[in-house]
């Protein structure tokens, strides 16, 4: 089943559930530059235990790209109202990367409806900003192809990217296809983040998930997070940014060790 809903700025998402009537309600954040199909790894396995509720978050895929900028906030919102919309209390949730920072605001700021939190090669701030501004301006003056491959460089391994082209090729379409508006609306809302303060808040069970060769979040920055949030569990692997894809069957049952207890 895939539908839209409409939030309340009158921007729409477009989302889609997948698996068994009556299953728990899993609920997946894309990363940056990307959209709800970045899980298709994870799905044949999470949709037999789970009823996936995956969205193009604002900005990216089948979704509403209005003018940014964006902040986490906004996002995190935008996930409350989804679930809002479609009547669902309560969630267990992953988030990659910009998913996972909405998974961090939700954990301190919209607890009762997690049961389970999951952040995956992600951070709690990516100071500093002037990276971010470049990028910003780059893709405005020269569209998303610009930054095409640098992102894909440090969103997977050298040996990665030489022996596994077909698993790369649909994100490598996934950023071509992402809209100038939302992506760098997306990007200020990821450069003005600093969640560190909250991160304490966060009471929920917790799994962070980081990529030893992570140059985009590195692994330091999952160190960080597991320090910050009481209780939290760490899981170590050998990937880049992409660990779901680059180390698809260790992260899968990393997920699912977890969300099943």
């Amino acid at each position: 089943m895939a539908d839209y809903v409409t939030l309340a700025d009158g921007g729409r998402l477009h989302w889609r559930l997948d698996g068994p009537e009556g299953a728990p309600f899993l609920l997946l954040s894309n990363s940056l530059g990307t959209n709800m199909d970045m899980w298709a790894p994870q799905m044949p396995e999470l949709t037999r235990h789970f009823l996936v509720l995956r969205y193009d978050s604002r900005g990216h895929g089948m979704s509403d790209a209005p003018a940014g900028p964006y902040s986490i906030d906004l996002l995190g919102r935008d996930a409350v109202g989804l679930l809002d919309a479609l009547g669902i209390e309560k969630v267990r949730f992953a988030g990659l990367s910009k998913g996972g920072m909405v998974g961090q605001w939700l954990g301190a700021n919209a607890p009762e409806r997690l049961s389970h939190l999951v952040l995956c090669n992600t951070a709690a701030e990516m100071a500093p900003p002037e990276p971010w501004n470049a990028r910003i301006a780059l893709v405005k003056a020269q569209g998303m192809g610009a930054i095409v491959n640098g992102v894909v460089e440090r969103w997977f391994t050298e040996p990665f990217r030489t022996t596994h082209p077909d698993a790369i090729a649909p994100i490598t379409a996934m950023l071509h296809a992402t809209p100038v508006e939302g992506y760098t609306a997306c990007c200020a809302a990821v450069r003005d983040m600093d969640q560190r303060a909250s991160l304490p808040r966060i009471t929920v069970p917790t799994l962070v998930i980081g990529g030893r060769q992570d140059p985009a979040t590195p692994i330091a920055k999952s160190h960080e997070m597991v320090a910050l949030i009481p209780g939290a569990k760490m899981v170590e692997l050998d990937a880049a940014h992409l660990s779901n894809i680059e180390q698809a069957e260790a992260f899968t049952a990393a997920l699912l060790s977890f969300l099943k207890d």
